[in-house]
């Protein structure tokens, strides 16, 4: 470690303690630009044998604790190389060394698992139903399964998943280790859209250690360090999972891909399923390119929506298409009354079931015509034409007198003719 970048670190130490609690949301503001200084602490704690560690372990969880948001964040984005740093001492059996790291992650798995009020919090996370849309898939593009699950989210059986209450730890022991390490990524995981750069490439970079150290990839990767094993858990190698997918879309797509192919080989010498699971999903979903253009775009993840059908289709029927096809109906004889030839006889038609006549009055009985009477009608070849048209002349005078000699000539079952 250079002299500069020390005098860096023990200038940022002492500029903290003479701090007034005023002035710490501007403090706060400024911390974030200033890039040597992350590099200079970075460096601080890789090394476990620097004088400054102590210091800068105490001063990151007094950030913590400081209730600041942004303070907060700052020593999140620390919380990779942390757990690098632990687990490597650790492997090493000196674990004297490391006594300061354990503290710090100690006392920020001890805050998170509590409230404001002191209470221990309880997570939880509903499943998504799959039969209600979403920005990564369609119900109607799934088929059958649709109808499944939404029957079962009809009557309430949705799936919640909770994580806690989370019981406080004093030390870490080979035990409770990756029950404290997994939670910790999972509250890194939560405030991933606001860590740095530097702080994904170093949460690839400890990915891979974890998984290849002590294994023949070892020397593929020439990492040079530890040479032993690191015990890892599934859950554990699940939240790392979490965090390389969302740097595959944020900048570091190389960095990712290598330590998605390390967990996938750590998974299959451990015969983890979960982790296995979730790699292999990760990245069947990957495209074919490495995805540049997004280390200076938005940082979140892409995803490909399907265009949504209309929800009323244009087809379908209401009161106003009901309406309008009425309209259409009654409106049918006179299209074709305009259209008669002259010479047609136009036969009227005669009610029987009152369906395309008017309704039948109280007290009026349902009359029919025979065989006889509908064989006289078919004979009279008279001219005919609209009576709602102007021109009434003679052909409408002979109709007339058409039915009224029907009429006389003593039809049995006079019903109502309708024109």
């Amino acid at each position: 470690m250079f002299t500069s970048e020390k005098g860096v670190v023990e200038e940022w130490l002492s500029e903290f303690k003479t701090l007034p609690e005023t002035s710490l949301p501007n403090y706060a503001t400024n911390l974030k630009e200033k890039s040597s200084l992350v590099s200079s602490l970075y460096k601080v704690i890789q090394e476990p044998q620097s004088e400054l560690l102590e210091p800068v372990c105490h001063q990151l969880f007094e950030f913590y604790r400081s209730g600041e948001e942004q303070l907060l964040r700052f020593t999140l984005q620390f919380l990779p190389e942390l757990i690098w740093c632990y687990l490597a001492v650790s492997a090493s059996r000196n674990v004297h060394s490391s006594g300061c790291i354990e503290a710090l992650l100690l006392g920020v798995y001890n805050l998170e698992i509590v409230d404001k009020q002191g209470h221990s919090k309880v997570l939880s996370f509903t499943i998504p139903s799959l039969s209600k849309p979403s920005v990564y898939h369609e119900p109607s593009s799934i088929g059958s399964m649709a109808l499944t699950e939404s029957a079962l989210s009809q009557h309430g059986l949705s799936k919640v998943v909770y994580s806690g209450p989370h019981p406080q730890r004093e030390m870490l022991t080979a035990q409770n280790r990756f029950e404290v390490l997994t939670f910790l990524l999972l509250c890194y995981n939560a405030a991933l859209t606001y860590m740095p750069r530097v702080s994904l490439q170093s949460l690839c970079q400890i990915c891979s250690r974890i998984c290849v150290c002590g294994y023949p990839r070892q020397h593929v990767r020439k990492y040079k360090g530890i040479s032993s094993r690191v015990p890892v858990s599934s859950g554990f190698m699940v939240q790392m999972l979490t965090g390389i997918y969302f740097a595959f879309y944020n900048g570091e797509w190389d960095l990712a891909q290598k330590a998605l192919d390390d967990i996938i080989y750590r998974a299959q010498l451990e015969l983890y399923p979960e982790p296995l699971l979730v790699a292999n999903a990760i990245q069947a979903s990957l495209p074919h390119g490495a995805m540049r253009s997004s280390k200076e775009g938005t940082r979140c993840i892409q995803v490909e929506i399907t265009p949504t059908s209309s929800r009323i289709s244009r087809n379908a029927v209401t009161s106003m298409s009901i309406r309008g096809h009425r309209w259409k109906r009654h409106e049918q004889p006179d299209n074709n009354n305009d259209t008669t030839e002259l010479g047609i006889l136009v036969i009227p038609e005669i009610s029987v079931t009152n369906v395309a006549g008017e309704r039948t009055g109280n007290g009026e009985k349902g009359r029919t015509l025979g065989e006889i009477d509908a064989q006289h009608i078919q004979g009279v070849q008279e001219t005919a034409t609209d009576p709602r048209t102007e021109s009434k002349g003679l052909p409408e005078i002979r109709r007339q007198k058409s039915v009224r000699k029907m009429m006389e000539d003593g039809i049995n079952s006079p019903g109502r003719v309708q024109f």
